[in-house]
């Protein structure tokens, strides 16, 4: 941290030169990053349902799910003629099924296969154009609904982003205290946004990668860079007011806030990177763009940004209203035993009576969590005037269902006797609702089509599944379709989970405990997380499974939470509980460091911290909660999740259930058996802070 003080004080205008240019190379190689990344996929490349679907489509040459469905109303014979012969030109289509009609006989669906790999966004917009166009037809489908939904994600996300800077930029003035210092947390957040932008198209050259990581990205990047600047700046206007300008303010600010903002990001990025484990797409991508958003944001705030304060000097608090300057400096020169000291010491005089509340209030939260139930992306996640949506409740609403997404059977076997005696079992299981004649599926193959009695991801339907996998055949036998896809990734979430959690309660113990020294602080954290966490989850099940605030949020509930949301919401969730933490236990131990009793270095901290981690709470949540306004619903989850889990811990933790389990613990709180301190002595970084003119 020296070494970036001394960088920072001697070159302040190369950095920030070098950084500008970094930054214009990295956008322009890096624009059209999107076009490059995938839609959502959820699904694991080794379960039974992909297998046997991607034997299928090489077989046959047609894909297993991607559809395209053409809703006709006023569907007289000619019309229907007419438009399954225009889907049947399409070159993206491989087979056109016989036209299935609605129950009164007034509309009918024309269903495509695509073609194996043809399927698309390009595919949809054409046949959209030439089949859609036409009076009464509407396009939806598989397919269909997947490009929907990309598009309005990605138009929502740049709706997310007008909507929120405008805020930020109005909160940051108000926290920051001026004009000049609110403006250097969008210099910090736009810097680590477009490198990494960059460091996904890298990433995109060996993997597949969901265009979903931008969502992430974008909100992480400029929460990340609020934090930070916020740890960073609020700092150094105490050092300044100190010792005024210069390297000795820049490295007692590195070597505190600096220090704190370096093991926050370890935090972070390890907990992110726990989602690499799973093997998803959707998933992993979120955790490559996770974890290196927030390294980066780190390394703009500790190299770039002290440039910048070195240049701006005593500017960091230009054009600031009287009142605010006021206020900073009063802040800056620890004059204040305010609100949060205040309610330290509140805390601590009745510590058992706050923790005890604190955490039954949590528990209490979470407990809707207990029966949480799970669902896909499909078109119910569309707004319900898309094309596909409309398609969709046409389907369930109007036609025998389960006719466009079956359960796929894949017999390894030619068709034959067996195949057929096979085919009757099937029809015999419970909420079966129609089994197709076996069809050869080239190379040996036969498929048989099962349609189910309910849709396509209730429980009923993966009970099919389940039962049609536990049949005795005389043949090899693969099952494929949406459901089985859903059946299998919950099953390989479900896997994949316990190795994600020992990963992360793991790297964070070992982060924390290298920061602080001690084994009981780390478990705490790991407590706290959990409980944390909890809560927000059981709010999502609160609100969007059992379909509150709909108006107001703008959705219609499906019943359920998407599967691999809370996978990932846990990820983020936990490393931004982490990082506040951090900043926290920072000032504690430096007060405690500095001859405090332990009780006096909680209030202290508190105080110091309050207002700083409110501030950067509150403006972490404008930038992640932006995603609420999306129209997508399971996007609307990770916006508000997040928001709750940061605003809870920031708020019932921070303020009360931390205090109190330090006033209740004492000195055990830094409690490490020998061999462990030993360990810390030399691998921990534990930089003191330093006076440059003395030390040299």
């Amino acid at each position: 941290m020296k070494a970036l003080a001394r960088l920072a004080d001697r070159r302040p205008k190369r950095i920030v030169t070098v950084a500008l240019l970094v930054a214009v190379l990295a956008g322009a190689l890096g624009f059209g990053v999107a076009d490059r990344l995938g839609p959502y996929s959820a699904d694991d490349p080794a379960t039974e349902s992909v297998k046997a679907s991607g034997e299928l489509e090489r077989s046959s040459g047609l894909a297993t799910t991607g559809n395209a469905v053409v809703l006709i109303r006023d569907a007289d014979a000619a019309k229907v003629d007419r438009i399954a012969g225009d889907l049947r030109r399409d070159p993206a289509i491989g087979k056109v099924s016989p036209a299935t009609r609605s129950r009164d006989g007034n509309s009918a669906y024309v269903l495509g296969q695509f073609r194996s790999g043809a399927a698309g966004k390009d595919s949809v917009h054409r046949i959209e154009r030439k089949v859609g166009s036409q009076p009464g037809v509407t396009v939806g489908g598989t397919e269909t609904a997947n490009v929907a939904v990309n598009q309005i994600v990605a138009d929502d996300l740049r709706r997310a982003e007008l909507f929120a800077f405008p805020i930020l930029f109005l909160l940051s003035f108000w926290f920051f205290r001026s004009l000049v210092a609110a403006l250097l947390p969008l210099l910090v957040g736009g810097l680590s946004i477009v490198l990494t932008l960059f460091g996904l198209r890298i990433a995109s050259e060996g993997l597949s990668m969901s265009v979903f990581a931008l969502n992430l990205v974008t909100g992480l990047g400029l929460g990340l860079a609020i934090d930070y600047s916020l740890f960073i700046v609020s700092r150094y206007r105490e050092e300044i007011a100190e010792h005024g300008v210069g390297l000795t303010a820049l490295t007692r600010t590195l070597a505190t806030a600096g220090r704190t903002v370096l093991f926050s990001s370890l935090t972070v990025a390890a907990a992110l990177a726990s989602l690499l484990i799973f093997p998803q797409e959707f998933i992993y991508s979120m955790g490559v763009g996770g974890a290196m958003v927030a390294l980066l944001a780190a390394a703009v705030a500790l190299v770039v940004l002290p440039a910048v304060l070195a240049l701006l000097g005593e500017r960091v608090n230009a054009l600031a209203p009287r009142r605010l300057r006021h206020a900073a400096e009063t802040e800056a020169r620890n004059e204040t035993r305010g609100f949060w000291y205040r309610l330290s010491r509140y805390v601590m005089r009745r510590p058992t009576r706050v923790a005890v509340l604190s955490a039954a209030l949590l528990i209490a939260l979470g407990l809707p969590f207990l029966g949480v139930k799970f669902t896909s992306v499909d078109a119910t996640v569309l707004p319900k005037d898309s094309p596909a949506r409309i398609v969709d409740t046409a389907l369930r609403t109007d036609f025998p269902p389960g006719r466009t997404t079956p359960v796929v059977v894949v017999a390894h076997t030619p068709a034959g006797a067996a195949v057929e005696r096979f085919a009757q079992r099937l029809d015999s299981i419970d909420d079966v609702a129609a089994v197709s004649p076996p069809r050869a599926a080239g190379k040996g193959l036969t498929r048989i089509d099962v349609s189910t009695r309910g849709p396509d991801l209730a429980e009923s339907s993966q009970t099919v599944v389940r039962r049609i996998r536990a049949l005795d055949a005389p043949f090899e036998v693969g099952v494929a379709g949406r459901t089985a896809s859903f059946v299998d990734q919950k099953s390989s979430l479900a896997s994949h989970l316990p190795v994600a959690l020992v990963w992360l309660a793991l790297t964070t113990f070992v982060v924390l405990f290298l920061f602080t020294g001690s084994l009981i602080l780390p478990l705490k954290a790991l407590l706290m997380n959990g409980l944390t966490i909890s809560a927000a989850f059981g709010l999502l099940v609160f609100v969007f499974q059992d379909g509150r605030l709909e108006d107001l949020l703008g959705y219609v509930s499906q019943g359920a939470l998407e599967s691999s949301q809370p996978v990932v919401l846990f990820a983020v969730a936990f490393g931004l509980s982490t990082d506040y933490g951090v900043f926290l236990l920072s000032r504690i131990k430096e007060a405690r460091d500095a001859g405090v009793s332990d009780r006096e270095a909680v209030a202290v901290g508190l105080e110091r911290t309050g207002r700083i981690v409110t501030a950067a709470a509150l403006l972490f949540c404008v930038a992640i909660g932006a995603f609420a306004t999306s129209r997508i619903v399971f996007i609307k989850e990770v916006g508000l999740g997040t928001a709750l889990a940061v605003l809870i811990d920031a708020t019932l933790v921070r303020a009360l259930l931390v205090p109190s389990l330090m006033e209740l613990l004492g000195r055990w709180n830094w409690w490490a058996p020998r061999p462990l301190r030993r360990l810390h002595a030399r691998f921990g970084l534990d930089e003191r802070v330093a006076n440059p003119a003395r030390s040299g």
